[in-house]
């Protein structure tokens, strides 16, 4: 087991990696919470059908109480939200209740924003169970999705602790596999050359990880992520460079309908398209075929889906949370581990993406 630790202006907390973290959280609720009330899990469909009887079990002692959520993008919906504070109240939590948010990084977003919002703020812990909530677990951004955009109605709200217990992400499909390894590469290419490197080297496949190599890219890029939040908390600077494919990606997911594309699998054709603004407004230097054999050879696609239009991806992106009076700002690479923002005008972006779709680019 790994041990890294968040340091923010809000908290200091721990993120526990490897196998069978999981059964140390148990002693970690008695060290932290000893006078707890009540226990909240919330947990999706696909999740809660596999492992919540053995979560429920292990917390027995608390006698906790749980609620399902639809699994994906379709458990960010006001609706949902709405009914997991109707739950809590009902069962009667208070101030010194504790939410446990279990699943990938939706219900993750979801849960982290109830316990930010019940009783103006509960503690909660995440226990994720998917490669992409390496990235979304941590740093305490939680948020909902509105129809005109993702995440968009949210806070800033710190977990207490992360428990990644890595044998959850066995039983991980393919697609999901992709979304959560996409982030992965972008902590390489924001941050860390050497990991970036290091996985274009040595994954083949997303089919057999190891234990093994799934503890040390996954902590690799936790460690990239708190060295950027320790620094902006609440997203006033550097943050941002965490969006790296995601203005497109979000984009993207919100054109298709939340859930029809995963997130990563999104980010990563933003990814694409942001490399190629970055060698089109930089010069950035890369091996631009052998990324893009090897990402191909993961089951990627690296096209901007044909069905969908480039002047309703544009406007998608003006709605985003990143975008300053109309103007659309892309995390853009001056070199792998060199991130910078770059404000582009309609138009131009406009062009810049026919280009990419037409193949001119990849």
């Amino acid at each position: 087991m790994e041990t890294i630790w968040i340091r923010t202006t809000s908290r200091r907390y721990p993120v526990f990696v490897g196998q069978n973290v999981m059964e140390t959280l148990p002693a970690f609720i008695h060290d932290q919470f000893s006078n707890i009330t009540s226990l909240l899990i919330i947990t999706d469909e696909t999740v809660g059908g596999l492992f919540l009887p053995r979560l429920t079990s292990l917390l027995a002692e608390f006698h906790p109480e749980a609620y399902i959520v639809p699994a994906g993008e379709k458990a960010k919906t006001f609706d949902v939200y709405y009914n997991c504070l109707t739950f809590a109240l009902e069962k009667k939590l208070d101030r010194k209740s504790l939410i446990i948010a279990f699943g990938g990084g939706a219900v993750g977003d979801l849960a982290g924003f109830v316990a930010a919002t019940f009783m103006r703020g509960i503690p909660f812990i995440q226990v994720p169970t998917t490669i992409l909530a390496h990235d979304s677990a941590v740093g305490g951004k939680v948020a909902i999705n509105h129809p005109l955009g993702k995440n968009m109605i949210g806070a800033f709200f710190q977990p207490e602790a992360v428990f990644y217990d890595i044998e959850f992400l066995e039983t991980l499909p393919p697609a999901e596999k992709r979304s959560g390894f996409a982030e992965v590469i972008k902590h390489g290419l924001i941050k860390d050359r050497d990991l970036f490197e290091w996985l274009q080297s040595n994954i083949k496949s997303l089919e057999n990880l190891s234990n093994d190599d799934l503890q040390f890219m996954l902590a690799r890029g936790i460690q990239v992520k708190e060295s950027i939040v320790s620094k902006d908390e609440k997203e006033t600077g550097i943050r941002a460079f965490l969006n790296l494919g995601h203005t497109l990606g979000h984009a993207i997911e919100a054109e298709m309908g939340y859930g029809k594309i995963t997130h990563g699998e999104a980010v990563l054709i933003g990814i694409c398209f942001a490399l190629e603004l970055s060698e089109r407004e930089f010069g950035f230097s890369y091996k631009k075929e052998e990324f893009l054999q090897w990402i191909r050879a993961l089951g990627y696609k690296t096209d901007v889906p044909n069905h969908l239009s480039s002047e309703n991806l544009v406007n998608r992106m003006k709605m985003d949370k990143k975008t300053v009076g109309q103007k659309i700002r892309f995390v853009l690479l001056e070199q792998v581990g060199r991130p910078v923002l770059k404000e582009l005008e309609d138009e131009r972006l406009l062009a810049h993406l026919e280009h990419f779709r037409s193949g001119g680019g990849m």
